[in-house]
């Protein structure tokens, strides 16, 4: 009890030049609010979108926990928290896998889509743990496995099944699975730039004294938040519909 009311106490100081510190305190705020944002315009809008707002919700409010600790972790060790950024990753990044799903319901898509998804997005993160903390002489090849389960995602996203079914839909739903490809194909290759940053491979010198974190953290916010926001601007544009018509 009296670790934990100490930790609840602690109040980093951030130095003015602490731009790693920052970014994950921003990051934390940010999430946090945009969370309260989703979970209170869930029921403003049709029945068939609240899940979506909800995942939407929860995946940014994952992130800002798991921000909140990896704040006090730098703060205390001045180094980066990679198990606890991948802790957060391994929650929220099949979450958002599962929104294609979520908005693609409306054209016939299958659980099979989605449990896809979250399987290569697992592929991808865990032998990307393994080559970022466990087996770091070994990182090319880890990143090289990540790397093709993320090229599976994108290939399903843009051209597979998930495209055919968007292109089925048509309309708002079409709209904002184009706008969340975008988000996997430029959002997400933030991560393997942030990783090659923080591990040896024959991509030595390409990214050397590029903060890994403060890529990290950026990418966070901007593709959690941004993914939210796309589902958001669907189920508002999906629900104006019957009342203008």
């Amino acid at each position: 009890m009296k670790n934990l009311l100490m930790s609840i106490s602690f109040t980093p100081e951030i130095a003015t030049d602490d731009y790693v510190g920052f970014t994950f305190f921003v990051g934390c705020m940010a999430m946090m609010a945009a969370s309260v944002f989703f979970f209170f315009s869930m029921n403003s809008y049709d029945r068939k979108w609240r899940t979506s707002l909800l995942i939407s919700g929860l995946i940014t409010f994952i992130a800002a926990v798991h921000y909140w600790y990896m704040r006090d972790y730098w703060y205390a060790n001045g180094s980066s928290p990679t198990f606890f950024r991948y802790v957060d990753w391994i929650l929220t990044v099949p979450l958002m896998c599962v929104e294609f799903y979520l908005i693609l319901k409306v054209a016939g898509a299958k659980k099979s889509l989605m449990w896809r998804l979250i399987v290569l997005s697992v592929i991808m993160l865990v032998t990307g743990y393994f080559g970022e903390a466990v087996y770091r002489d070994q990182a090319w090849l880890w990143g090289l496995i990540s790397g093709i389960a993320y090229f599976i995602i994108v290939y399903d996203i843009w051209l597979g099944k998930a495209k055919k079914l968007a292109e089925e839909a048509g309309g708002a739903v079409l709209t904002a699975h184009k706008t969340l490809c975008w988000f996997v194909l430029v959002g997400w290759a933030i991560y393997p730039i942030g990783y090659m940053a923080g591990t040896p491979g024959w991509y030595d010198g390409i990214f050397d004294g590029l903060a890994m974190d403060v890529v990290y953290n950026i990418g966070d916010a901007v593709n959690k938040i941004g993914f939210g926001l796309v589902v958001y601007n669907l189920a508002v544009s999906a629900s104006e519909k019957p009342a203008s018509a």
